[in-house]
């Protein structure tokens, strides 16, 4: 079995959580990405916010929810993402950069535009009452 390792930050504001959407895609997933050699979670996590959404976490207040893992979207049935989840907050201004498209505010009822791994984590975010 293969497993693509990623992160992802959870925004949440207002009971709905930040997520995004590619350039030339429909499904929405939560920002985020895989590491590169030698990066911790949080060197990581920070690079690929600030190159997708413009804006710089702040180090001190990156903090660990919980890691999930999923049946990878697009991939053959057996590979697998894994992505562990932070909270954090951020100096700047949210906006699509790069491959983004589109910068989403979503609630549990947008669970069927997101990614297989997404769904997982919307149910868990609206089983702790994270979510509306």
């Amino acid at each position: 079995m293969q497993e693509i390792d990623k992160l992802a930050w959870l925004y949440i504001k207002d009971k709905k959580v930040l997520g995004a959407r590619s350039k030339g895609k429909t499904t929405i997933y939560l920002p985020g990405g895989k590491r590169e050699a030698g990066e911790s979670d949080e060197v990581a996590l920070s690079r690929e916010i600030r190159e997708e959404l413009s804006v710089e976490l702040i180090p001190a207040t990156i903090k660990y929810i919980n890691t999930f893992v999923a049946q990878a979207d697009g991939n053959p049935i057996g590979t697998m993402v894994r992505m562990a989840c932070y909270q954090a907050e951020f100096c700047g201004t949210i906006m699509a950069s790069a491959e983004i498209e589109e910068v989403i505010w979503i609630s549990y009822r947008d669970r069927d535009k997101c990614s297989i791994g997404g769904k997982i984590i919307l149910d868990w975010l609206k089983e702790k009452g994270m979510i509306a």
